[in-house]
């Protein structure tokens, strides 16, 4: 069996993407394939975001916002939008799921912790789901 790809999609991958990733790519220790994306992708990941990711040991200091491709989106089994609106291209046959959350953008990391939790939890429930199909 292939191992499953998802992409998670957010306007600046810079805070929510960039999160779910990396708590994706932690969790499935390589059983799941993880990108992330921006449709208007900005020049560093939130400092904020770095922080309340340090504090559950993951380092996302080095990642570096990416531009969305559409060959992102034909790779992925599974894309998760996060607020990017029009920008996302939709394939046939892809599974699309929006989750809705809070921007971090220009948040401190008190705001940005029930953020990071609420994406931990969502995805473990995705990660169980992918495991069980």
């Amino acid at each position: 069996m292939s191992v499953p790809e998802v992409l998670f999609v957010c306007v600046h991958n810079a805070g929510r993407s960039q999160m779910a990733a990396a708590l994706l790519a932690h969790h499935a220790q390589g059983r799941v394939a993880v990108r992330s994306a921006g449709s208007a992708p900005k020049d560093a990941v939130n400092p904020a975001v770095v922080q309340v990711m340090d504090e559950l040991g993951i380092d996302v200091s080095r990642e570096v916002p990416k531009k969305l491709s559409t060959d992102a989106v034909e790779a992925s089994d599974v894309v998760i939008t996060m607020g990017c609106g029009d920008a996302c291209p939709v394939f046939p046959g892809k599974r699309y799921l929006d989750w809705e959350l809070d921007d971090p953008a220009g948040q401190g990391p008190e705001a940005v912790r029930p953020i990071r939790d609420e994406i931990d939890r969502r995805v473990r429930e995705l990660l169980a789901e992918l495991l069980r199909g």
